[in-house]
């Protein structure tokens, strides 16, 4: 619906979907989280009356000194309209500091692990993605690109939330999270909630791709739709959900959005939630990382396994 119709799919508000810690399926990490919102009978901001009042304006790089006397003329930062990127567009993220000098310096570090370690290895996995982004700070890479495009049948994506928000909060640890900014590159985001939360833990851009490629692959059940028509309508489904998700709790802006994790963790451990989303409530008892490494090793299983159904679907 979104590829063909510009918006999204009409849901019941008095869905009963069971939360994610009550299921005997793997479900994605995005699922345990619930945004807060206003405690008012109207919403904030009508996100389609006031619009105008509203942006998805996204700067990605570093931040300036708000306390700093005066403007600082070599400071730049990289403006995009909104926030979800077509694959174009991050290849053109990954190769500005050819384009434009050493303005804008990028470096790509990848979220996966390898298969043999199971669900022991995304642990160490996180801790060193967490330190190769600092190293690549202390290294003046202004742009950072988690992505999970080396995912394989010997690789294993980390889920793209839990490698966002551990970076974000190691690098705001370290005093280096004003230094650079965060791209996120992930086949696993698809939906509104997925790029809100994502943004909530502070990605300045996602760029969906696999969402792309199964727009590409599924265009025979568009109505005549072109690729372009298809992912143009995609995007602009995904940016009137980040609007009216963001009115929710009456947040006008992206940038006051991205990184307020504006969240409440349903079915997380205490000390999950505090090593990696530091700061987000848990009033409820939950999964930790074990099982969220046993999860994504599951689905990696299934998906490379020699099932016939799979086989033949995306």
């Amino acid at each position: 619906p979104m590829a063909r119709d510009g918006i999204e799919a009409t849901g019941s508000m008095g869905t009963d979907t069971p939360i994610s810690a009550l299921s005997n399926k793997p479900k994605p990490l995005y699922t345990y989280f619930k945004q807060n919102f206003a405690q008012v009978t109207n919403p904030p901001i009508d996100p389609i009356r006031e619009e105008v009042v509203m942006s998805l304006t996204t700067l990605i790089g570093p931040r300036p000194n708000l306390l700093g006397e005066g403007h600082d003329p070599d400071h730049k930062r990289l403006e995009a309209h909104q926030p979800i990127l077509s694959n174009l567009d991050l290849e053109k993220i990954r190769e500005f500091d050819e384009l434009v000098g050493d303005a804008f310096r990028t470096k790509t570090l990848d979220i996966c692990w390898d298969v043999e370690s199971g669900t022991d290895g995304l642990a160490p996995a996180v801790a060193a993605l967490c330190a190769a982004a600092e190293v690549a700070v202390n290294e003046e890479y202004n742009i950072l690109i988690l992505s999970d495009r080396g995912m394989s049948a010997t690789r294993v994506p980390m889920p793209a939330l839990l490698a966002c928000s551990a970076v974000h909060h190691h690098l705001i640890r370290k005093g280096h999270r004003t230094e650079t900014g965060l791209v996120i590159e992930t086949g696993e985001a698809r939906e509104v909630h997925h790029m809100c939360v994502l943004a909530g833990y502070g990605a300045e851009a996602i760029n969906p791709y696999l969402a792309f490629e199964t727009i590409a692959d599924r265009l025979d059940d568009l109505g005549g739709l072109t690729l372009q028509q298809a992912s143009y309508n995609y995007v602009k489904a995904l940016n009137k959900g980040i609007l009216k998700v963001c009115s929710k709790m009456g947040i006008s802006t992206y940038q006051s959005y991205c990184g307020a994790q504006i969240f409440d963790g349903v079915g997380l451990s205490t000390r999950f939630v505090d090593q990696y989303f530091t700061g987000t409530q848990t009033q409820v008892e939950g999964i930790g990382l074990e099982e969220v490494a046993r999860e994504t090793v599951i689905r990696h299983a299934r998906a490379f396994a020699d099932d016939p159904t799979l086989k033949r679907m995306l």
